[in-house]
C-alpha cells in the first residue's frame, strides 16, 4: 500500500481511512481505484493514507484471492495493529433475498458495531449501507419491481456540512434492486441528504459517536462502470444465467445507443443464445464520455474529510477490536 500524499515533519500525521471491498470479483481492482482516485482528489493536499481490507466470508475465486494478497489486502480476521480514523465499506453483489443469508452478514454485524465506538466517521455503500440500517435500527430493505440502474438527479433535501457546495441538484449513479424507504428512515431518526421521486433516497447520515454515512447509489463510479455492468447482465441472460432481460441503464448511453439497444431487445428477450451479443457488442464498444457527477461528489467527500478532522479526537484505533469488542454480544 503507498501513501496518497508525501508526509513531512511540518504536516500533521495523515488521516487514516480503511476501504472494505467486498465487491465482486471482476469489479474489485476498479472498485479500488475508483475510492482512491476520488479520495485523493478530494483530499487535496491534505495527507491521506488509504488502507485496504477485505472479509474473508466474501467468496473469491483464485484469481481474485491472489489479487487481493499482491493489493496488500488485509483480512478483518488478521487486522494491523494500527488505527484508523474512518471507513469506507462497499456494497457486495447480493446472492441472498434476505441480508441475513449472506454469507458475510455476520461480519458485517460485527463491522458495523465496532465502527460504531472505534471512527470518527464511516461511509456505508449500497448494500453496505442496507446492512448497516438493519442491524442499527432493524429497517429493513424492500425489493424494487425492476434493478434501478441508470444516472439519476437529485434535490438536496437539507442543510448539512456533508452537502455544502455541492449544488441544489446532484447526480449520482445507482445500481441496486433493493431500497430503503424514507419514510422508514426518518422515523428512526436518520437525516436525508438527498433525494428524488424518481430513484428515491439516495445519501443520508447517521449523527452518533460515529458519523455514519450512507449511499444507495455509487457516486465512486466511474463514466463506463454502468455500461460494464449491462454488459454483465446482457451476457448473463444470454448464457442462460438470470431469466430476464436487463433494461438498459437510465441515462447512461447516448439516445443513438438508446434507440440500437430498443430495437434489439424484442429478438434478443424472444430467441436469447450466446451468439447474439454479437449484435450488441459494436454499439457498446464505445466508452461514455466524463463522468458528469464527479466534481459534485469531489465536493461531498472533500467535506467528509474535512468533518473527520474536526470531530473530538478519540485514541489510538486498533482493528483488532472488531473480534474482541464483538464477541461478548
Amino acid at each position: 500500500m503507498t501513501r496518497a500524499f508525501p508526509l513531512d515533519e511540518a504536516t500533521a500525521r495523515p488521516l487514516e481511512i480503511g476501504l472494505v471491498n467486498n465487491m465482486p470479483d471482476a469489479a474489485l481492482q476498479a472498485t479500488e481505484r475508483q475510492f482512491r482516485s476520488l479520495i485523493v482528489e478530494a483530499a487535496g493536499e491534505r495527507p491521506v493514507h488509504l488502507r485496504l481490507f477485505h472479509m474473508a466470508e466474501v467468496s473469491r475465486t483464485d484469481v481474485a484471492a491472489r489479487l487481493l494478497e499482491r493489493g496488500g489486502y488485509a483480512s478483518l480476521d488478521a487486522p494491523p495493529t494500527e488505527g484508523l480514523d474512518a471507513l469506507i465499506v462497499t456494497g457486495s453483489e447480493p446472492l441472498a433475498a434476505r441480508l441475513q443469508d449472506e454469507a458475510h452478514w455476520d461480519a458485517m454485524c460485527r463491522l458495523v458495531d465496532w465502527a460504531g465506538r472505534n471512527t470518527h466517521s464511516a461511509i456505508w455503500s449500497c448494500l453496505a449501507a442496507h446492512a448497516a440500517v438493519l442491524r442499527l435500527d432493524g429497517i429493513e430493505r424492500r425489493p424494487l419491481p425492476g434493478k434501478c440502474s441508470g444516472v439519476f438527479a437529485f434535490a438536496r433535501t437539507c442543510v448539512h456540512p456533508l452537502t455544502e457546495g455541492m449544488g441544489e441538484t446532484v447526480s449520482t449513479p445507482h445500481s441496486r434492486t433493493n431500497a430503503l424507504e424514507a419514510e422508514d428512515l426518518t422515523a428512526a431518526g436518520y437525516c436525508l441528504l438527498t433525494a428524488s421521486p424518481e430513484a428515491g433516497v439516495d445519501a443520508f447520515v447517521r449523527e452518533s459517536d460515529s458519523r455514519f454515512v450512507f449511499l444507495q447509489g455509487h457516486p465512486e463510479y466511474d463514466a463506463d462502470a454502468l455500461r460494464l455492468e449491462y454488459r454483465r447482465d446482457l451476457k448473463r441472460f444470454l448464457n442462460g444465467e438470470r431469466t430476464t432481460l436487463p433494461a438498459p441503464p437510465r441515462n447512461a448511453f447516448s439516445p443513438a445507443v438508446e434507440a440500437v439497444l430498443a430495437e434489439l431487445a424484442p429478438g434478443t428477450e424472444a430467441h436469447p443464445h450466446p451468439e447474439r451479443f454479437e449484435a450488441y457488442a459494436p454499439v457498446l464498444a464505445t466508452p461514455k464520455g466524463e463522468a458528469g457527477w464527479r466534481p459534485a461528489w469531489v465536493r461531498f467527500y472533500a467535506n467528509w474529510i474535512d468533518g473527520l478532522v474536526e470531530r473530538p479526537g478519540r485514541a489510538g484505533l486498533n482493528m483488532q477490536q472488531v473480534g474482541e469488542a464483538v464477541a461478548v454480544r
